[in-house]
């Protein structure tokens, strides 16, 4: 069985749902995967990890802060920045026209490699799909 979450929480407070339908489904840590946009990379570009910091992401801070670690299996999906352009402008806003293919490809991507993690090892999605 495979559950898909969009927390209806704010960004910030991802934490909290995340937390809830985990303890309500009784899902183990071992089970999760978080899939989040990152200004920090390139538009279009993935990044598999099975653990680490939130790496200042609001929402993956609430994760970490809500379950009690950081050892969860996750996608990144670039979205970049523009330093003219306000964060939160840029993260609620619409995509550049040029930039829309390589996000479409990204998200593509980042949904095969979930569907992909179900039957096989997260390790070996991060083999597959991690692209340089």
């Amino acid at each position: 069985d495979v559950i898909l979450l969009k927390p209806q929480t704010y960004m910030n407070n991802s934490g909290e749902s995340v937390a809830a339908v985990m303890q309500f489904f009784k899902i183990p840590v071992e089970d999760l995967l978080v899939i989040y946009d990152d200004m920090d990379m390139p538009v279009g570009k993935l990044r598999l990890r099975q653990k680490g910091s939130a790496g200042g992401h609001n929402g993956i801070k609430s994760i970490i802060s809500h379950i009690g670690t950081q050892e969860f299996d996750r996608i990144r999906i670039g979205i970049g920045k523009d330093k003219m352009i306000p964060v939160v402008d840029w993260v609620l806003g619409k995509f550049p026209q040029e930039q829309q293919e390589d996000l479409n490809h990204a998200l593509e991507q980042a949904a095969k490699a979930a569907k992909f993690s179900i039957k096989h090892s997260f390790s070996d999605t991060m083999n597959r799909y991690n692209k340089k």
